[in-house]
């Protein structure tokens, strides 16, 4: 094989790979609005029995580990942390796959609803939460603006396509 063949399928290879991982359903892709990317490893709670379980009854979580609640269109949304053991970080996301809201260090075993949108909110609606360890969307630098790729935003439209 010729030099410059070998080079452009490794490149197509290797192109298609990172395509591939940027929205594998076990990963959220996340890109701040200041441009840094954080990668994080989900598990996927798209059913009411998954959604409704969560991070329950769990001691710990990986390092760069966390929960992404999916449904199927936007709604309004409230957690709480009801036989939750460990602090989480709630990200809420709309339609688009754009955080909205960060709720910190959500409180174990807190009975307290958790709304997804602060007050005044022109769209109060989500349709991603993505749940992580408590502290951890500080340190990651996700703030509201931060765009999340993932094989369940509708690529039509969302702020940060897969492809």
């Amino acid at each position: 094989m010729r030099p410059a063949a070998t080079l452009a399928l490794v490149l197509a290879i290797c192109g298609g790979a990172a395509q591939a991982r940027d929205c594998a359903p076990d990963v959220a892709l996340l890109l701040t609005p200041d441009g840094r990317e954080q990668r994080v490893t989900v598990e996927i709670a798209d059913e009411p029995a998954e959604r409704a379980l969560g991070l329950m009854n769990r001691s710990s979580l990986p390092p760069n580990h966390g929960m992404l609640f999916v449904y199927q269109r936007p709604q309004p949304a409230s957690f709480w942390m009801k036989n939750t053991l460990i602090p989480l970080d709630m990200l809420f996301f709309d339609k688009h796959g754009l955080l909205r809201h960060v709720h910190p260090m959500a409180r174990p075993l807190d009975l307290t609803p958790v709304p997804g949108a602060a007050p005044g909110d022109p769209d109060p609606n989500r349709m991603f939460i993505l749940e992580l360890a408590g502290g951890k969307a500080a340190r990651l630098g996700l703030v509201p603006g931060t765009a999340l790729a993932h094989p369940a935003v509708p690529q039509n439209g969302a702020a940060r396509p897969c492809d």
